[in-house]
């Protein structure tokens, strides 16, 4: 597919909307969690809004996989009016334990930590959130089932993006049949390797790094008490998060030649290696279902807008998986453009200019930029055994352990609470 920029005889700067001939006022390439979260924001407002997915949407939410979800995360769900749909089937955990492999010392923070930065969350939200891909997508299906302004394509293909000045031509395949739409502005939602950033020719920065990610959900014999762990080890972090019915979703982080022979290892094998790094705090611990590996990277798009294009979640930037913020910037993108494309759009701004569009590019990349660095910095710190590091990490174990205003302004980070929050979270 080739993507094409074609400079029209009008001015560049346009702000103010043109009679309406488009088809759709906006269009989101990729129905995942970020790409429905956008159209979730945007539900009956007077936008025509269309979401181009190369699967069925009963595929896309089924799909094997559970996030950490940050009390942000949990306050823009409720702004959107979906939460109480969500919440009753996922877990709230009122604890996180942190820890350097048996190093015995380890931080616990809860939530009255956050008080000294007055941050102090209700009771009801705890630290946190555990939920499941498929509960948190179904519920927003469920949500925008009864949305007159939303056109799901799908299974659909974009096969071409023509970029005018003033709107965009997307060319797409359903059913074999090659369907020609025209659109105020593209969102980018479709993943890592996004093919609509990468046809635009938007450039990324970034490295792989030289771990694997192993993920399973497990069953435990002791209850985990709703307290989500992060266990640092010298191959790599293992976050151990809890779900409903005393089970956890488990991410392992290992060298990637340690991952290939975890996830063929024999069964019995593998849980007994489980349970020792888990140190027995959960006891017997049993598999449900398959082991995967995924690769992680750190990755930042230079530009997270274009010519009637911009980029949210991991179109525009991904995260090593340790502290579980990966999804949840995501979800923060999608607030954030659904605020400044609605702001726009009741102004009779257009909403796909470079005048409207830089305002979430300022908002969103510089404090996806704080994450990246922290998860970086976290992996490498305890992803080694080189004495100097070993103290430097213990000695930041002992101030978080002590100085009270660290640790609430690092427990800040973690649950999403520092930066600008948008609207639709403090409804």
């Amino acid at each position: 597919m080739v993507t094409n920029l074609i400079n029209d005889q009008q001015t560049s700067d346009q702000t103010k909307t043109q009679p309406n001939n488009y088809d759709y006022d906006l269009v989101i390439v990729g129905g995942g969690i970020v790409g429905v979260t956008l159209a979730a924001t945007l539900k009956n407002s007077d936008m025509k809004i269309a979401i181009i997915e190369t699967d069925e949407k009963s595929v896309t939410a089924s799909r094997r996989q559970a996030y950490a979800l940050s009390l942000m995360t949990g306050r823009i769900y409720t702004g959107i009016g979906v939460w109480s749909e969500i919440q009753p089937q996922i877990t709230t955990y009122q604890q996180i334990s942190l820890s350097d492999g048996h190093y015995p010392k380890t931080v616990q923070f809860f939530p009255q930590d956050l008080a000294i930065t007055g941050q102090l969350p209700e009771q009801k939200e705890g630290l946190g959130y555990v939920g499941e891909h498929h509960i948190i997508l179904s519920s927003l299906h469920k949500f925008l089932d009864d949305a007159e302004n939303l056109t799901w394509l799908c299974p659909a293909k974009v096969i071409d993006i023509i970029y005018h000045q003033d709107f965009a031509n997307i060319t797409f395949t359903q059913a074999d049949e090659n369907i020609q739409i025209k659109t105020r502005l593209v969102i980018a939602a479709d993943g890592a390797k996004s093919p609509t950033r990468q046809q635009a020719g938007m450039k990324t920065h970034g490295w792989k790094y030289w771990q694997s990610c192993l993920a399973m959900t497990i069953q435990t014999e002791k209850p985990h008490n709703n307290i989500a762990f992060e266990r640092f080890w010298p191959s790599g972090p293992m976050g151990i998060l809890p779900l409903p019915g005393n089970r956890c979703q488990v991410v392992w982080t290992v060298p990637h030649a340690e991952a290939a022979s975890l996830l063929q290892m024999d069964k019995q094998e593998f849980l007994a290696k489980l349970e020792y790094r888990t140190a027995g705090l959960l006891g017997k611990l049993d598999l449900l279902g398959d082991r995967y590996l995924f690769p992680v990277q750190l990755m930042q798009s230079d530009r997270y807008t274009n010519n009637r294009l911009a980029l949210i979640g991991d179109a525009a930037h991904g995260c090593h998986p340790v502290g579980g913020q990966g999804l949840n910037m995501g979800v923060r993108d999608a607030a954030a453009m659904g605020e400044i494309i609605k702001t726009a759009y009741g102004q009779g701004l257009d909403i796909g200019s470079q005048a409207v569009l830089r305002q979430y590019e300022n908002w969103r990349k510089k404090e996806n930029l704080v994450i990246l660095a922290m998860t970086d910095f976290l992996d490498r710190t305890f992803s080694a055994s080189w004495l100097p590091l070993v103290m430097l990490r213990r000695a930041g174990l002992w101030s978080l352990r002590n100085i009270p205003l660290l640790k609430s302004l690092a427990l800040r980070i973690m649950t999403g609470l520092f930066g600008k929050p948008p609207e639709i979270a403090q409804s």
